[in-house]
């Protein structure tokens, strides 16, 4: 079931205060970014977060779910959805746990200056 657009902006108008925030289609479901990481997915209209050790310090008796199948468990977030500080500070803290972007490479042909 892919995820209904207007849940989709909730979610990220709910996590504004995480600073440079975005969501991007992936098949019907999103992609949630933060300062150019992919932290979470919003799939089925559910948030999942990557569970990097300081989410998991924050959230001790997180659920870990399967946002689809085949991708790697993530913790499901509920009761946050409806407390934007506390979402953006869970955003924040899995795009701080995470590696920055690696560099895209240039496509071929493409030429420098």
């Amino acid at each position: 079931m892919a995820t209904d657009a207007d849940t989709a902006r909730y979610i990220l108008e709910q996590m504004q205060g995480a600073g440079n925030v975005a969501i991007r289609p992936m098949f019907g479901e999103y992609a949630v970014y933060c300062d150019g990481k992919v932290v979470g997915l919003i799939c089925d209209n559910q948030l999942t977060l990557k569970p990097t050790p300081g989410l998991r310090a924050l959230l001790p008796d997180a659920v870990l779910g399967e946002p689809y199948p085949g991708v790697k468990p993530q913790i499901v977030i509920d009761e946050a959805l409806d407390d934007p500080a506390l979402l953006a500070r869970l955003v924040t803290q899995v795009a701080a746990d995470l590696p920055p972007p690696k560099p895209k490479k240039p496509k071929p042909g493409a030429h420098r200056p």
